[in-house]
């Protein structure tokens, strides 16, 4: 059983990163029910505040939802995430998914109309998806009631290249605008998590407020900026990319890239990159910080301040994973893979983020559950909670 340390430390409000990734955001399943199994069964929402990008950001608009209910919340993710099928993502029939790469290739051959696509594939199975478990009412109701302080999803504009942080959370919370990121008040709802999830060039933009919008991970130079702009005290943050040792990546093939490997090498660097550096960051102004005398720090300063992060990454390399797991996607898609150049080591890395299929998917919560038990004393302290003797 465990118990709060004192109250003063248990006033602390924990923001929870949970950055984009597509297929990959299975694992930040596995971390949390791992943080659901140490905690006890009656345990309150664990991260006042919640902020998501792309797919990052439809796992928390689930614990938004259910703030209330942490352990239910938890339990909701690992059924869905736990029984994925690509067909529930995006269109993988043959014929839509030949409609849609031949429409696109029409369009950018023949000349562009308002009404062409940008995208290779059609999302509408993940609205439907998302209109089915998400009762965004709910995330009001988490608010009322204390269980949630606030709930954030990214996204990024086309028409002013800002990132977009659109947030809905406790009164006193205050829009924000930074070079090229502002935060926005809004009602949290299913068109916000369509737009965080709009990968370039896979998925079309989506309109919001007579604006379209893209992936949250673009131009996102500072995924842990709104969960602090929100009032976080802590950041828990949940990565999806293994960091390789420099020897491990100079054993890389040097073969000529194909157009999959260039694919999946853009949306690393749209996914993978930013957290990374971000907290790098961050520990450097927190070193920075810890050697300013408190004398020299203003009373009134709510800016200068440090704040404790931990961070939670995959443990082994899930291109390796996604690589066993490819024949598992359905043959239009495998077909379509192959044209691009990605499949199995040549391009494993794109299909690591479309892989939503339930055995890939099962693996990745496993891998997370056992990476985050393997550190959980760091993290019940970390999160100021214990052990009873």
């Amino acid at each position: 059983m465990f118990w709060q340390k004192d109250q003063k430390e248990a006033t602390d409000k924990i923001g929870l990163i949970l950055s984009g990734g597509g297929a990959r955001a299975a694992y930040q399943v596995g971390v949390l029910k791992a943080i659901a199994d140490s905690l006890p069964k009656d345990a309150i929402n664990p991260f006042p505040i919640i902020c998501g990008t792309s797919a990052g950001a439809i796992n928390a608009a689930a614990l938004g939802v259910y703030a209330s209910q942490y352990r239910e919340a938890v339990w909701r993710l690992v059924h869905v995430w736990g029984n994925f099928h690509v067909d529930q993502v995006f269109r993988a029939d043959g014929w839509g998914l030949s409609a849609s790469v031949v429409h696109w290739m029409t369009a950018n051959i023949f000349g562009r109309t308002s009404h062409d696509p940008v995208a290779l594939l059609d999302r509408a199975p993940l609205s439907r998806l998302l209109n089915h478990y998400l009762p965004f009412e709910k995330v009001q109701s988490s608010i009322d009631s204390g269980s949630l302080y606030g709930l954030c999803i990214s996204a990024s504009s086309y028409s002013t290249g800002n990132s977009v942080a659109f947030y809905q959370g406790h009164e006193s919370i205050e829009p924000w605008a930074r070079a090229n990121r502002i935060g926005v008040p809004t009602i949290i709802n299913q068109e916000h998590l369509m737009a965080s999830s709009a990968i370039p060039f896979i998925f079309a933009p989506h309109k919001l407020d007579g604006e379209y919008y893209g992936d949250g991970s673009m131009r996102q130079s500072s995924p842990t900026s709104p969960a602090l702009h929100m009032g976080a005290d802590k950041l828990f943050v949940i990565g999806v990319k293994h960091e390789e040792p420099y020897s491990a990546l100079q054993s890389r093939t040097t073969d000529y890239p194909t157009l999959g490997q260039v694919a999946g090498h853009v949306l690393d660097s749209i996914f993978l990159d930013s957290v990374s550096t971000d907290l790098e960051r961050l520990e450097r102004v927190n070193k920075t910080f810890s050697q300013i005398p408190d004398r020299h720090i203003p009373d009134d300063s709510a800016t200068m301040r440090k704040v404790d992060a931990l961070f939670i990454s995959p443990s082994k390399d899930l291109y390796g994973i996604a690589e066993r797991h490819t024949d598992l996607m359905p043959r239009s898609v495998r077909l379509f893979m192959k044209a691009l150049g990605a499949s199995k080591k040549r391009g494993s890395n794109l299909i690591s983020y479309l892989l939503f299929e339930k055995a890939y998917c099962r693996e990745l919560i496993a891998l997370g559950y056992s990476d985050t038990m393997e550190r959980k004393e760091e993290v019940l302290s970390f999160m100021n909670v214990e052990s009873k003797p």
